[in-house]
């Protein structure tokens, strides 16, 4: 049997470059009910209260920021609007904070708590709505079976309405796109 003799130098680069690598994969603990949806698309078919017309919203989620942060791109209808939310464990409020941009202009913070059992529920501050939106509370949960539900409320001109609900399913060749 032949042996193959390594280079020291070579065997450091392999080993340094090794690092990087298995840092990829990490994430922060605190964001670990996220941990099978990363990589992965969305779909669902959005039924708000009063539309008159069909929507249908793609999500995709990534790893950011060496695993302290998630992103979440969406766009709706092939995007017609859309935005990106960050997602991050914030050590002084103890609790997941996320902020969402959107291509309507304005923007939202806000906290989210996850439960063990993969419910979860938010609170956010809207800033820039011209709709008259200030607040939106939303819950939901991500199912054993890889769906993901959701439903939400607005306060709209100082009065909770109805938001939206939605029922997502995997769909790893969907695209989210913005215009």
């Amino acid at each position: 049997m032949k042996r193959i003799a390594i280079h020291p130098l070579v065997f450091l680069l392999v080993l340094v470059m090794a690092v990087p690598l298995a840092a990829q994969s990490e994430l922060d603990e605190k964001l670990a009910p996220f941990r099978s949806l990363i990589g992965h698309t969305f779909k669902g078919r959005l039924s708000e209260p009063g539309a008159k017309k069909e929507m249908w919203d793609v999500m995709h989620f990534e790893r950011i920021l060496n695993g302290k942060a998630l992103r979440v791109m969406h766009s709706m209808n092939d995007g017609e609007y859309g935005g990106e939310s960050v997602i991050f464990w914030d050590e002084a409020k103890k609790s997941l904070v996320y902020y969402y941009f959107t291509t309507a202009g304005f923007y939202t913070d806000g906290t989210m708590k996850v439960e063990s059992d993969g419910k979860w529920t938010s609170h956010e501050m809207v800033t820039g709505n011209t709709n008259g939106i200030t607040e939106v509370r939303a819950s939901g949960d991500f199912t054993d079976e890889g769906v993901l539900q959701t439903t939400s409320e607005y306060l709209k001109n100082g009065e909770w309405v109805p938001g939206h609900r939605a029922t997502y399913h995997s769909a790893d060749d969907a695209e989210v796109i913005f215009r």
